[in-house]
Protein backbone atom coordinates (compact mmCIF):
# COMPACT_ATOMS: atom_id res chain seq x y z
CA UNK A 1 0.00 0.00 0.00
CA UNK A 2 1.31 3.40 -0.78
CA UNK A 3 2.68 5.31 1.63
CA UNK A 4 1.06 8.62 0.45
CA UNK A 5 -2.63 7.38 0.86
CA UNK A 6 -3.87 9.83 -2.12
CA UNK A 7 -4.75 6.82 -4.80
CA UNK A 8 -8.25 6.73 -5.55
CA UNK A 9 -9.98 4.21 -8.38
CA UNK A 10 -12.95 5.65 -10.11
CA UNK A 11 -14.57 2.55 -10.85
CA UNK A 12 -17.88 3.48 -13.73
CA UNK A 13 -20.37 0.58 -14.36
CA UNK A 14 -23.10 -0.39 -16.56
CA UNK A 15 -23.50 2.07 -19.75
CA UNK A 16 -21.64 4.90 -18.34
CA UNK A 17 -19.41 4.46 -21.28
CA UNK A 18 -22.39 5.48 -23.66
CA UNK A 19 -22.65 8.76 -21.26
CA UNK A 20 -21.44 10.99 -24.35
CA UNK A 21 -25.08 9.75 -26.47
CA UNK A 22 -27.26 9.43 -23.25
CA UNK A 23 -29.58 12.12 -22.37
CA UNK A 24 -27.31 15.06 -21.41
CA UNK A 25 -30.21 17.12 -19.36
CA UNK A 26 -29.74 13.64 -16.64
CA UNK A 27 -25.91 13.16 -17.66
CA UNK A 28 -24.39 16.29 -19.19
CA UNK A 29 -23.16 16.85 -22.65
CA UNK A 30 -19.53 15.17 -22.00
CA UNK A 31 -17.99 11.93 -23.31
CA UNK A 32 -16.93 9.10 -20.99
CA UNK A 33 -13.15 9.94 -22.03
CA UNK A 34 -13.73 13.60 -21.46
CA UNK A 35 -15.29 13.05 -18.01
CA UNK A 36 -12.56 10.93 -16.81
CA UNK A 37 -10.24 13.43 -17.98
CA UNK A 38 -11.91 15.79 -15.97
CA UNK A 39 -11.77 13.96 -12.95
CA UNK A 40 -7.61 13.28 -13.50
CA UNK A 41 -7.79 17.42 -13.83
CA UNK A 42 -9.75 17.55 -10.22
CA UNK A 43 -7.37 14.79 -8.87
CA UNK A 44 -4.45 16.41 -9.90
CA UNK A 45 -5.63 20.10 -8.15
CA UNK A 46 -6.48 17.92 -5.07
CA UNK A 47 -2.93 15.96 -5.36
CA UNK A 48 -5.01 13.14 -5.37
CA UNK A 49 -3.87 10.10 -7.98
CA UNK A 50 -6.77 8.94 -9.86
CA UNK A 51 -7.18 5.74 -11.95
CA UNK A 52 -9.99 4.55 -14.14
CA UNK A 53 -12.20 1.47 -14.53
CA UNK A 54 -15.39 0.67 -16.44
CA UNK A 55 -17.35 -2.00 -16.87
CA UNK A 56 -20.67 -3.04 -18.22
CA UNK A 57 -20.45 -6.87 -17.06
CA UNK A 58 -21.72 -6.95 -13.27
CA UNK A 59 -19.39 -9.77 -12.24
CA UNK A 60 -16.41 -7.65 -13.41
CA UNK A 61 -17.24 -4.64 -11.60
CA UNK A 62 -17.43 -7.42 -8.44
CA UNK A 63 -14.42 -8.80 -9.80
CA UNK A 64 -12.63 -5.34 -9.25
CA UNK A 65 -14.48 -4.56 -5.98
CA UNK A 66 -12.71 -7.58 -4.99
CA UNK A 67 -9.36 -6.27 -5.82
CA UNK A 68 -9.62 -2.67 -4.56
CA UNK A 69 -7.90 -2.69 -1.94
CA UNK A 70 -4.85 -3.47 -3.56
CA UNK A 71 -4.98 -1.00 -5.95
CA UNK A 72 -6.09 2.25 -4.16
CA UNK A 73 -6.54 3.37 -0.94
CA UNK A 74 -9.89 4.69 -1.38
CA UNK A 75 -12.93 4.51 -3.83
CA UNK A 76 -15.55 6.49 -6.17
CA UNK A 77 -18.51 4.47 -7.48
CA UNK A 78 -20.42 5.58 -9.88
CA UNK A 79 -22.39 1.38 -10.75
CA UNK A 80 -25.29 3.09 -12.87
CA UNK A 81 -28.29 1.17 -12.33
CA UNK A 82 -26.67 -1.25 -10.73
CA UNK A 83 -26.82 1.24 -7.68
CA UNK A 84 -30.17 0.63 -7.01
CA UNK A 85 -30.55 -3.58 -7.55
CA UNK A 86 -27.23 -5.00 -7.27
CA UNK A 87 -26.90 -6.81 -3.71
CA UNK A 88 -24.18 -8.74 -5.37
CA UNK A 89 -22.42 -5.46 -5.45
CA UNK A 90 -23.16 -3.94 -2.33
CA UNK A 91 -22.01 -7.32 -0.70
CA UNK A 92 -18.75 -6.71 -2.47
CA UNK A 93 -18.72 -3.10 -1.31
CA UNK A 94 -19.14 -3.47 2.54
CA UNK A 95 -15.85 -5.91 2.29
CA UNK A 96 -13.72 -4.06 0.00
CA UNK A 97 -11.67 -2.35 2.61
CA UNK A 98 -11.32 0.97 1.59
CA UNK A 99 -13.29 4.19 2.01
CA UNK A 100 -15.78 5.08 -0.75
CA UNK A 101 -17.90 7.36 -1.91
CA UNK A 102 -20.86 6.93 -4.56
CA UNK A 103 -21.13 9.19 -7.14
CA UNK A 104 -24.68 9.74 -9.70
CA UNK A 105 -24.16 12.29 -12.50
CA UNK A 106 -27.75 13.15 -11.85
CA UNK A 107 -30.05 13.72 -9.29
CA UNK A 108 -31.34 10.12 -8.55
CA UNK A 109 -34.31 11.21 -6.07
CA UNK A 110 -35.73 13.34 -8.94
CA UNK A 111 -35.96 10.42 -11.48
CA UNK A 112 -37.92 7.59 -11.36
CA UNK A 113 -38.85 6.12 -8.21
CA UNK A 114 -36.56 2.82 -8.75
CA UNK A 115 -33.72 4.83 -8.61
CA UNK A 116 -34.42 6.39 -5.24
CA UNK A 117 -33.00 3.46 -3.32
CA UNK A 118 -29.22 2.49 -3.11
CA UNK A 119 -27.56 -0.83 -2.39
CA UNK A 120 -24.17 0.60 -1.94
CA UNK A 121 -24.57 3.66 0.41
CA UNK A 122 -23.91 1.58 3.53
CA UNK A 123 -20.80 0.92 2.17
CA UNK A 124 -20.06 4.20 1.30
CA UNK A 125 -18.82 7.35 3.36
CA UNK A 126 -21.07 9.77 1.58
CA UNK A 127 -23.05 9.74 -1.53
CA UNK A 128 -22.72 12.80 -4.35
CA UNK A 129 -26.21 13.20 -6.53
CA UNK A 130 -27.04 15.68 -9.28
CA UNK A 131 -24.23 17.76 -9.83
CA UNK A 132 -22.43 16.30 -12.85
CA UNK A 133 -18.87 16.06 -13.42
CA UNK A 134 -18.38 18.69 -10.19
CA UNK A 135 -19.99 15.75 -8.08
CA UNK A 136 -16.56 13.79 -9.02
CA UNK A 137 -14.78 17.05 -7.49
CA UNK A 138 -16.54 16.44 -4.56
CA UNK A 139 -16.11 13.08 -3.95
CA UNK A 140 -12.65 13.12 -5.04
CA UNK A 141 -12.29 15.91 -2.13
CA UNK A 142 -14.31 14.24 0.76
CA UNK A 143 -12.31 11.12 0.19
CA UNK A 144 -8.94 13.34 0.73
CA UNK A 145 -10.18 14.24 3.83
CA UNK A 146 -11.35 10.38 4.63
CA UNK A 147 -6.99 9.20 3.84
CA UNK A 148 -5.92 12.33 5.89
CA UNK A 149 -7.42 11.53 9.30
Amino acid sequence: MSTSHNRIHVMHGVNLDQIGRRDPAHYGGLTFLQLEQAIDAYASELDVNARFFQTNHEGEFVEELHRVADLADAAIINAGAWSHYSRALGDALQFAGVPAVEVHLSDVHAREEWRHVSVLAEGCVATVAGKGVDGYREALAILKAELER
